[in-house]
């Protein structure tokens, strides 16, 4: 039973520990709770304190901040107006300014159409009596006023005449004395220390054949060889019983200098046919184009002249190709060139312009066969175009006394021209004269729509005309052919006929792969 008691006993003062425990914890917690419950009221309370003061700043910064932008916008606004006041003021003192000016001016407008008035009404009356003194001037002399002026002139150009006569003829003895032995050594002295060999040029070029046996080659079957090496050249090829040679005969000495070299090329490399002589063809006006401007720079070189358009070097390498009453223009070009030189060193004038003029006086030789107009002004015009100097442009066009000339150096061009042209005459004359009517037989085939080009072959007895099948058709040719003929016929004049060979041509290209 003890034991029994004892464990009841320590149950009871368990369960009495535990209660105290209890009761112990919960006051302790209740303290804690009412301490933390006034340490935030307290907290609460210093917040809202804190924002109200917070929020009084605020709003007296804000009203601070309001006020002074609106004495800013008060100040700003106070300034605009008084700059406006002031604008305003000014255009009222320019409007009456100008007002004012309005008033001045339409015054003057009045005077002044009052003095027209009064300058019309003075003229009027001077004119009613220059007519009324006109009238008793012819009253007393019997003589109109045309027939007074006659008299007066004629007495005034008789006059004239015998003191010009007089003041001529002293000029005259005294040029003569002092210019003719001066003149005399300037040329001789120019013509000795320039000495240009000038070798008259044909129509003709000669191509020799290792045998033979190469003609008939050239001809080709049927003669295709031939054809197409006289149709891609515009040269006439004459193959006859000269041995081992080809004649290439045609106005056109750069067209006979394509057409030989193409063909030595040909007799060379031994493949003839008709689209090898094409490329030998292209390849060769390559060659000779290349040749045109050498020549051009050379003749520049040879003369001392420099910066010369490259348009003109090549207009001057291709008077290398033609020739004038038997001279070689090129030639003569650097001829006129140098003896103009020498002639403006001996007077003292400009001896490079001399030079440049000299050199360029036959430019428009190189042109003639496409341009229409004398080769001094056409030259003068390509002149002009490159931007050469008016001066050189005068003295090209004056060089045969077209125009004016207006320098000394212009005058030594067309002396050293007349000098270097010592030519054979007439018969050189009449080559030139067949050479331009080939040109004209050209011209006149390659005016007409649908034509590739043409050439004057057979000394001018016959033009080969190449067309564009996709332009003209075959019946088409047929009224080419007649409307060259009847244009021929108009335009030009011409001994015996001349045939009109069209030449229609498809050609179809197309490669394997």
């Amino acid at each position: 039973m003890e034991w029994l008691w004892a464990i009841i006993s320590g149950v009871v003062f368990l369960a009495v520990g535990l209660l105290v425990g209890y009761l112990y914890r919960k006051n302790v917690a209740e303290k804690k709770i009412g301490q933390a419950e006034e340490t935030v009221v307290r907290l609460i309370e210093d917040a809202q304190k804190k924002a109200e003061a917070i929020r009084k700043e605020t709003v007296l910064e804000a009203k601070e901040e309001v006020h002074k932008l609106r004495n800013e916008f008060d100040r700003e606004s106070k300034d605009r107006r008084n700059e406006l006041t002031k604008m305003e003021r000014r255009l009222l003192s320019r409007e009456e300014a100008l007002d004012k000016k309005n008033e001045q001016v339409d015054r003057k407008n009045e005077r002044l159409d009052q003095k027209l008035k009064e300058v019309d009404n003075l003229q009027n009356e001077i004119k009613a009596l220059h007519d009324k003194e006109i009238e008793e001037l012819e009253k007393i002399t019997d003589l109109t006023t045309d027939q007074a002026k006659e008299i007066l002139l004629e007495r005034v150009e008789q006059d004239t005449r015998h003191d010009i006569a007089i003041m001529v003829r002293d000029l005259e003895i005294q040029a003569k004395d002092e210019a003719d032995k001066k003149a005399r050594d300037i040329i001789s002295q120019a013509i000795q220390r320039c000495a240009v060999d000038q070798v008259a040029e044909t129509t003709i070029s000669v191509v020799p054949l290792p045998n033979d046996e190469m003609k008939g080659r050239i001809i080709g079957r049927e003669g295709r060889n031939i054809r197409a090496l006289e149709n891609a050249t515009g040269i006439d090829l004459i193959i006859d019983d000269t041995p081992e040679a080809v004649i290439l005969s045609g106005f056109d000495p750069v067209r006979r200098e394509v057409a030989r070299i193409a063909l030595e090329r040909l007799i060379i490399d031994g493949r003839i046919h008709p689209a090898r002589i094409e490329e030998m063809v292209s390849k060769a006006k390559k060659e000779v184009d290349a040749q045109i401007k050498e020549a051009g720079e050379s003749a520049a070189f040879e003369v001392g002249i420099h910066s010369l358009h490259p348009e003109i070097i090549k207009l001057l390498g291709r008077l290398k190709f033609r020739t004038s009453y038997g001279q070689n223009v090129l030639n003569h070009s650097i001829e006129v060139a140098q003896l103009a030189g020498i002639m403006a060193n001996e007077l003292g004038a400009n001896a490079k312009m001399a030079k440049r003029a000299g050199l360029l006086h036959d430019i428009g030789k190189a042109v003639t066969h496409e341009m229409e107009g004398p080769h001094a002004q056409l030259g003068a015009d390509l002149a002009a175009k490159y931007k050469e100097n008016a001066d050189i442009v005068n003295a090209i066009a004056a060089h045969h006394g077209d125009v004016e000339m207006k320098t000394l150096e212009a005058v030594l061009v067309q002396s050293a021209d007349a000098i270097s042209a010592a030519r054979p005459g007439a018969r050189r004359e009449s080559l030139d004269n067949y050479v331009k009517r080939l040109e004209s037989l050209e011209e006149i085939a390659n005016s007409f729509k649908g034509v590739d080009k043409s050439f004057a072959i057979q000394a001018g007895r016959e033009v080969r005309i190449v067309v564009k099948p996709e332009d003209i058709d075959e019946p088409g040719t047929t009224l080419l052919a007649r409307d060259i003929v009847k244009k021929i016929e108009s335009e030009l004049e011409y001994p015996g006929q001349i045939k009109i060979n069209v030449i229609r041509e498809t050609r179809v290209v197309d490669y394997a792969k």
